[in-house]
């Protein structure tokens, strides 16, 4: 549960650095931060799944230092990718 709370947050966090990185793909903090925590929510799973070591850990409840930083990466990777393609789809659809 610990894992799936850091991931929504460092997606949110990872979507809102995406938008500020490219601002005319960008919704706005709240919904780049929706976009992020669903990428996030996405990411950090897709990281679980492809890594045991953090999977397990995040399964079994204990967060070491290893599985806290793959969920902030999972997470905040997630969350930047998710935001950046809904971005440019909302680009192209205003064209």
């Amino acid at each position: 549960m610990v894992a799936l709370i850091i991931q929504l947050l460092s997606g949110a966090l990872g979507g809102n650095l995406a938008g500020k990185a490219m601002p005319d793909s960008s919704m706005g903090t709240i919904g780049n931060s929706i976009a992020g925590i669903l990428g996030g929510g996405l990411g950090g799973q897709l990281l679980g799944m492809l890594s045991p070591a953090i999977g397990a850990a995040a399964a079994s409840g204990s967060m070491d230092i290893t599985s806290i930083l793959g969920s902030v990466a999972g997470g905040g990777v997630g969350g930047g990718v998710v935001m950046a393609i809904i971005g440019l789809v909302k680009k192209m659809l205003n064209k």
